[in-house]
């Protein structure tokens, strides 16, 4: 109860600082939104001169875009932002701030910034995912969508995780921003059908850097016919990543370097 009293006070205090930035706030909106048209029109093109792109029809392609781009929604509203700025709190020392406090110093730099302006466009994601389950062909049932939320949750824990292991070696690199300029250049991978990939491309996005399974796996645990392995590779790799996290996240705190040292 403790933290979700915190996490309530981390609500109301972005609520209220991007009302005092109003151009900025609905100028991320409009960029979200075109980031999500581009996805949508990119996959229609493609469409339009096939009929199937990694074994799966055009509406198949629409629910796994609808299940990505609500991923990536949900990420950019909770920990987005909070990733960004942790870099610099090991550089400058504000870490300080943060490990004395009596709560979880992850936590709180995990989950402290709530980005308004996305959980706007957050709308617009479920709005389009409940569009991209009125096209689906194929019957369901509620439990397979439920089921399908869950794993798509899944999907961007694994995201966070993730985009961690690219910030936390700042510990020792001392850069501004870690590792986060290559993630972004191969965050693609993440946009893409898990099947297209072959060889050690596919082993590198499934294993290594698994971006192709944050919303892959989800959308065929929902569409294919079930498949147990799936289900325990995606959870098992979920789990074996935030162990890796948690594991780097206190070696670098033993490196860290206070503002006091």
């Amino acid at each position: 109860m403790r933290y979700l009293t915190l996490y309530k006070y981390f609500l109301r205090f972005s609520f209220t600082k991007a009302m005092e930035f109003r151009l900025d706030f609905f100028f991320r909106i409009v960029m979200d939104i075109i980031y999500y048209a581009v996805n949508i029109l990119f996959f229609h093109v493609i469409y339009l001169h096939t009929p199937m792109l990694a074994g799966w029809t055009q509406d198949q392609m629409i629910i796994f875009i609808a299940g990505y781009l609500l991923c990536d929604a949900l990420n950019m509203t909770i920990f987005s932002n909070n990733v960004w700025w942790l870099p610099q709190f090991i550089n400058r020392g504000d870490l300080d701030y943060y490990l004395i406090r009596p709560v979880s110093p992850l936590f709180f730099l995990s989950l402290r910034e709530f980005a308004a302006n996305s959980f706007v466009n957050l709308f617009v994601a479920i709005g389009f995912f409940i569009y991209a389950l009125t096209q689906y062909q194929t019957p369901f049932e509620w439990y397979q969508l439920t089921f399908y939320l869950l794993m798509l949750f899944n999907g961007v824990l694994l995201q966070f995780c993730i985009q961690l292991l690219f910030v936390l070696p700042t510990f020792w690199i001392q850069s501004q921003r870690g590792l986060l300029d290559f993630f972004y250049a191969i965050s693609f991978a993440g946009e893409r059908p898990d099947r297209i990939y072959k060889g050690i491309v596919r082993i590198l996005f499934t294993y290594v850097v698994p971006l192709s399974l944050i919303a892959s796996y989800p959308a065929r645990l929902f569409m294919d016919p079930f498949d147990s392995w799936t289900l325990i590779q995606f959870i098992g790799i979920t789990i074996v990543f935030w162990g890796i996290v948690l594991t780097i996240w206190k070696k670098g705190l033993r490196s860290y370097s206070s503002a006091s040292s």
